[in-house]
């Protein structure tokens, strides 16, 4: 189980990422999000040890690699209109998570035809709340993604936090969690003893020992 803190700014929240035992960190570079870390402010904020994600909305293939490589990225997070096929020529498909709104689609069927077209072009999926945007608070349907087939590693997003953690990987069985305003003081200013609690509900959900706890 792999764990991603969204919209980070300030170098405290990384580092508090860091030593909870978090396994990536994101950057949003859409210039409307209350979240918005401009590329330059983003390579400035050190992460060791932590893959880097950048969550792109507007820009192109050409403008997401120029930012990839300026922010020191590892992973472009598609939540825009982007042509995942163009990206995955110009990027390579082992650094492109593609975002899914499963609200968008009237059934199982016609999600499951999108991840299979989808799945030669990317490394994971990244399934959010609503029908396009982020970082809304809003939760998905966990019960409708049972039964689906993942043709890739897949991260469920959307209105995470501690007390719903547990819920979601015990119904939905994903690959990684995305969480962002479940772990916020204000948009852009994370609270480590909500990022504690969710680290300790995923460790408990999964078996596994909390960093605080080694």
């Amino acid at each position: 189980m792999r764990i991603k803190i969204c919209g980070m700014r300030r170098q405290d929240d990384v580092d508090a990422a860091a030593r909870l035992g978090v396994d990536a960190v994101g950057f949003i570079f859409h210039p409307a999000s209350p979240r918005a870390c401009p590329p330059e402010a983003a390579a400035a904020l050190s992460s060791p040890g932590l893959a880097r994600v950048g969550v792109f909305v507007e820009q192109k293939e050409e403008e997401i690699a120029r930012i990839m490589a300026l922010a020191h990225l590892d992973v472009a997070q598609l939540h825009g209109g982007q042509d995942t096929a163009a990206c995955a020529r110009r990027l390579g498909a082992e650094r492109l998570w593609r975002v899914i709104w499963p609200q968008r689609y009237g059934n199982g069927a016609a999600l499951q035809a999108l991840l299979d077209a989808q799945a030669p072009y990317c490394a994971a999926f990244l399934l959010d709340a609503g029908t396009g945007g982020g970082g809304s608070g809003c939760v998905l349907d966990w019960a409708a993604l049972q039964g689906l087939r993942w043709p890739r590693p897949w991260w469920l997003a959307g209105g995470l936090g501690p007390d719903n953690v547990a819920a979601a990987l015990t119904l939905c069985r994903p690959d990684g969690l995305d969480v962002n305003s479940g772990v916020e003081d204000a948009p852009g200013r994370k609270n480590r003893e909500k990022m504690a609690a969710v680290m300790r509900a995923v460790r408990r959900a999964t078996a596994l020992p909390s960093r605080e706890d080694i």
